[in-house]
């Protein structure tokens, strides 16, 4: 059995963005030579997350406007702390 692993890293500059990743992911699977098989895309981080779906950005506006709905973003959440904290919070 074959296997390819490659880690992706992004850099963002708001609390949430979209980056289609789709030319990234078809370029290691070509670069990596292996001609049939499976993709694990997997996000390594506790506040990111992947979804598979049309790069629309209508589409796109629709679920920014969804999530900002049900978690807005503010600044006092406790997981912003996570960084600067080795304990329990008090």
């Amino acid at each position: 059995m074959k296997f390819h692993t490659e880690y992706l890293t992004f850099h963002t500059k708001k609390h949430r963005e979209y980056i289609h990743i789709t030319p990234q992911v078809e370029g290691t699977v070509r670069n990596s030579g292996i001609a049939e098989g499976m993709v694990l895309v997997s996000a390594m981080h506790i506040t990111a997350g992947i979804y598979v779906n049309d790069h629309e950005s209508g589409l796109i506006e629709d679920i920014d406007e969804w999530l900002e709905n049900l978690a807005p973003f503010r600044q006092d959440y406790q997981h912003h702390d996570t960084a600067r904290t080795t304990g329990t919070r008090t």
